[in-house]
């Protein structure tokens, strides 16, 4: 099976195009020192030295070299074997075995690699003592260190290299684990945005057009006979229109409620009540304990939203003829309580979210005081009335009062 040779980065191109210019003048020098010596043989040392850098340039500059350890052997073959014959004839040529030596184990498998410069270096230890006649410790030493030089120097290389792709890697996989995130965290604030909005439209827009709807009911069932009545509520469902498109407008600029501006939390809820028992037929009293104190405009919206929503449930389902609202300081928290004395229900069976559903209502009010630190209670039975209590600290979780 064919392998592929690494591919080579910027660094180590440039280190390739300096070894192919040492083994050029390597071949060349010792070709033209034979010539200039006039050294016996001398044409065929150089025909030698030329036919081997012209071996060694065919494969230097072929792409199939580079594509594949098998034609990369091949080619180190015969570069090897013009080497060889070019040592037999010159002792000038021992100095290539060093590029050879890179050669080797940077184009052929790890094994194979140091099997070819291990043979390099013996035929270069053989060839030294030939061409002097005996074996020196020089001529054993310079071959076999320059061999571990090489080694050392390709397999220090190599391991920086993996270390480098290592961390390529990593960072590719960092960059995709934040773009990952990244797209997680949009689409869990589109998630939050779409439930802030929804419970927004539920305790606004959705419960004023309701009231709307019964005072409009209303006014159609005594119209024949009570017009005055029957005006009465109109003028209701205009005013409960007027204050719905306020609610919308501030809404949809996102300021606070406009039952809040200028005014206390204490008054927004009195004018609350006094504006539900106004409309329908219902008795809503509205009371304060404690000493009342500044909250934070998160936590008054919130209380506002909580005691809106929950009077429209009174409203539209409890059929009760009276609510309390009672609002409650206390040293660490502030407290909502909406007492009817309805038809209540059971708690445990209320219909899920959805567009006729009772169930988004209280689900609603959770996530407020859940998103300030708070918690909210239900306290019903069927035929006993009905109490949400919603409770929140004076100071929200990281904030200040």
């Amino acid at each position: 099976m064919t392998t592929t040779v690494p591919a080579l980065t910027s660094t180590a191109r440039v280190l390739a195009w300096c070894l192919h210019l040492l083994v050029a003048v390597l071949f060349a020098l010792a070709g033209l020192r034979a010539i200039a010596t006039g050294r016996p043989h001398a044409v065929g040392i150089a025909a030698v030295a030329a036919a081997g850098l012209l071996t060694y340039a065919a494969g230097a500059f072929l792409p199939g070299v580079r594509r594949s350890r098998r034609v990369a052997g091949w080619w180190l073959a015969a570069v090897g074997a013009s080497w060889l014959a070019l040592t037999a004839l010159t002792v000038d040529a021992l100095w290539l075995a060093f590029p050879l030596y890179l050669l080797h184990l940077h184009l052929l498998p790890r094994r194979a690699g140091l099997a070819a410069v291990t043979a390099t270096a013996a035929a270069a230890v053989v060839a030294f003592a030939a061409h002097r006649g005996t074996v020196s410790v020089a001529g054993t030493i310079g071959p076999v260190l320059g061999a571990a030089v090489a080694v050392a120097v390709v397999r220090g290389y190599q391991a920086l290299h993996q270390e480098n792709e290592r961390r390529r890697r990593l960072i590719e996989e960092l960059t995709a684990t934040r773009a990952d995130l990244a797209r997680a965290q949009h689409e869990a604030g589109v998630a939050a945005e779409r439930e802030r909005l929804a419970a927004e439209i539920h305790d606004t827009l959705a419960q004023g057009l309701t009231s709307i709807q019964l005072l409009l009911r209303a006014a159609g069932r005594v119209l024949p006979d009570r017009p005055d009545t029957a005006a009465r509520h109109v003028e209701q469902a205009r005013q409960a229109a007027a204050d719905n498109l306020a609610e919308a407008r501030r809404f949809v600029a996102a300021l606070t409620p406009p039952a809040l501006d200028d005014t206390t939390l204490a008054d927004a809820l009195a004018r609350l009540c006094a504006t539900t028992g106004a409309r329908h037929r219902l008795t809503a009293r509205f009371t304060v304990t404690g000493c009342p104190v500044p909250l934070p405009t998160a936590s008054e919206v919130a209380l506002l939203r909580i005691a809106q929503a929950a009077l429209a449930n009174t409203v539209r389902h409890a059929r009760a003829t009276t609510v309390e609202v009672t609002l409650g300081y206390r040293a660490d928290r502030v407290t909502l309580d909406v007492a009817d004395d309805g038809a209540g229900f059971d708690p445990e069976r209320l219909p899920g979210p959805g567009p006729d559903g009772g169930g988004f209502g209280l689900a609603a009010m959770r996530a407020r005081t859940r998103a300030l630190g708070g918690g909210l209670t239900v306290a019903a039975a069927p035929g006993r009335g009905a109490t949400v209590s919603a409770r929140l600290p004076r100071t929200p979780p990281g904030g200040r009062p």
